[in-house]
């Protein structure tokens, strides 16, 4: 960044490979839960042991609240969520500071219940996202 202008804002490949990223970073969180869940069973009854089967309703409700928790405390602490780290970008507000944690909470909200918002950065001439322009943020690319 140069100091006389303001961030470069991210685009669609950026911030797509960031979420992907992202995406698996909660998938394994979501399977160690899992695991987890497993190893406490086996503990409590050793003998009667199965595996069980975790329903759909598990799942989701499992993957949307650890992603939530993840992108909240990421956004709220530093910006910047591992994929976004290996891509190089962050969430920032409107004037190019940390986002707040409610903020945050509600932009983890919206992209996990509307992840699709995202693709708005491909006609938004801004390159802002349905998430960003609800909630006054950016995507920028890593001052650092």
């Amino acid at each position: 960044m140069t100091s006389s202008s303001s961030p470069r804002i991210a685009g669609i490949v950026s911030r797509g490979a960031s979420a992907v990223i992202d995406l698996l970073v909660v998938s394994v969180a979501l399977a160690a839960v899992y695991v987890g869940w497993v190893l406490v069973r086996l503990g409590f009854s050793p003998r009667a042991f199965s595996f069980p089967a975790p329903s759909v309703v598990f799942s989701t409700l499992g993957f949307f609240l650890i992603a939530t928790v993840y992108l909240t405390g990421c956004w709220a602490v530093s910006g910047r969520t591992v994929g976004a780290v290996i891509m190089g970008v962050e969430v920032v507000d409107r004037g190019w500071g940390r986002v707040r944690p409610v903020i945050a909470l509600l932009r983890a909200l919206a992209c996990v219940v509307f992840p699709i918002g995202l693709a708005w950065v491909v006609v938004d001439s801004q390159r802002r996202s349905a998430q960003d322009i609800l909630l006054g943020t950016r995507v920028v690319y890593d001052r650092a």
